[in-house]
């Protein structure tokens, strides 16, 4: 069994000795479009964690029998196109939820606590010209006690949930944009309006696109933080730069842009104010995470081999 891994570069090193042990194993950094026939000519198995792969693609390998993707998402693949030529297609849930916890977590806490801005301040001496043994320039808030709202309450809104509510805060689930609340839920308004923390979970679809824009934005509190670690799309970044400059809302967390990796004239990575944190999407990939992830590809494989059906999507 021929297997290629298209964008080995994203999987950071790890070692991927367990779908080496599966097969004849070629791996490649990155692929382009262009590189892709090439490449794929004579694999059984082909990895891809962004790599698109369309129908003429498909139609172009013919020993082609497995599509494994180095994700959940699996936008980059056509399935339609998959399913009518015989091929398979694999992907990998929840293998990132720790780390995807994890790094929300980050963000609300150096946003509440203003951690960068101190930290930067120490950088530049500051705090040896302080008169007193600590600086309290910016203010500390805990979480606490704070009202937090999960915008998509799938695994990872519900691990979020979980720890939020260790913290102390209180935990409000927002029903869909447009929906009549189920229980235990409020209005996707409600959510807006009352919450302090609000993160999102949510995946990118036409229903979710731009589903937090201005108008959304001016319903928060002035002092509510927005965190998405989802998928970039869900809230429109230039009204969100507009926001973050005019005090709209006191601060954003951002993992993920519309476009990746982000370009240069992109609202939110032009934006030099301290109340936002950029981060550029890694919220996925603690060390541990990606072990996982191989481990779950490996086994997909083999599943496929041996005739089973595991983590299938065709």
């Amino acid at each position: 069994m021929n297997i290629v891994v298209l964008d080995a570069a994203t999987l950071a090193d790890t070692s991927l000795d367990e779908l080496a042990q599966l097969g004849s194993l070629t791996c490649y950094n990155l692929t382009n479009q262009h590189e892709l026939i090439e490449r794929c000519q004579d694999a059984d198995v082909v990895v891809t964690n962004k790599v698109v792969i369309n129908q003429q693609a498909m139609a172009q390998l013919p020993q082609l029998k497995l599509i494994c993707v180095a994700a959940t998402g699996t936008n980059n693949i056509d399935l339609p196109a998959a399913k009518a030529h015989n091929i398979a297609v694999t992907n990998v849930a929840g293998y990132s939820t720790p780390s995807v916890v994890q790094h929300t977590f980050t963000l609300i806490t150096n946003l509440l606590g203003n951690t960068h801005k101190y930290i930067r301040d120490c950088q530049q001496g500051l705090w040896q010209q302080s008169p007193m043994f600590c600086r309290l320039d910016y203010s500390f808030n805990e979480i606490a006690g704070k009202t937090l709202a999960i915008i998509g309450y799938g695994s990872l809104g519900k691990a979020v949930a979980e720890v939020a509510t260790a913290f102390g805060a209180h935990v409000i689930i927002s029903e869909r944009k447009g929906h009549t609340p189920r229980e235990g839920r409020v209005s996707f308004e409600q959510a807006l309006k009352t919450a302090d923390i609000i993160s999102v979970h949510c995946p990118l679809t036409e229903e979710t696109r731009d589903q937090i824009a201005a108008h959304e934005l001016n319903m928060m509190k002035p002092s509510a933080i927005l965190i998405n670690t989802a998928r970039g799309g869900i809230i429109n970044e230039a009204d969100l730069a507009s926001a973050l400059a005019n005090n709209v809302i006191a601060g954003a967390g951002v993992d993920v842009l519309s476009k990746e990796p982000a370009e240069a004239d992109n609202p939110l990575a032009r934006y030099t104010g301290d109340n936002l944190l950029l981060t550029p999407h890694i919220a996925w990939a603690s060390k541990e995470s990606i072990i996982r992830l191989v481990k779950e590809i490996a086994l997909n494989i083999k599943a496929f081999n041996q005739g089973n059906e595991r983590n299938r999507l065709v």
